[in-house]
């Protein structure tokens, strides 16, 4: 009987053990991660909005009839006499 008190004993602290090391590394783990996908987020937020103005400008060229080239083209053929 005492040796099968030792037994669940041994097995208890071995699981609360367990349980306290698995705790313990998931805060660890997610401490480190955190950051570095606030980085990425911060960099794809960036991203979006250069690719967002890149084409709203364009978007803009076209719907106003300007195209980019337009005055090297008047420059470059002379003035129309």
């Amino acid at each position: 009987m005492l040796i099968l008190i030792f037994i669940v004993g041994t097995l208890l602290g071995v699981l609360l053990g367990g349980a306290l090391c698995v705790r313990y590394l998931r805060q660890e783990v997610t401490a480190s991660i955190v950051p570095r996908l606030r980085l990425i987020q911060l960099q794809l937020d960036n991203l979006e909005s250069t690719v967002n103005l890149a084409l709203m400008t364009r978007y803009t060229e076209l719907s106003g009839g300007h195209l980019p080239n337009e005055r090297t083209r008047q420059v470059s053929a002379g003035p129309s006499t």
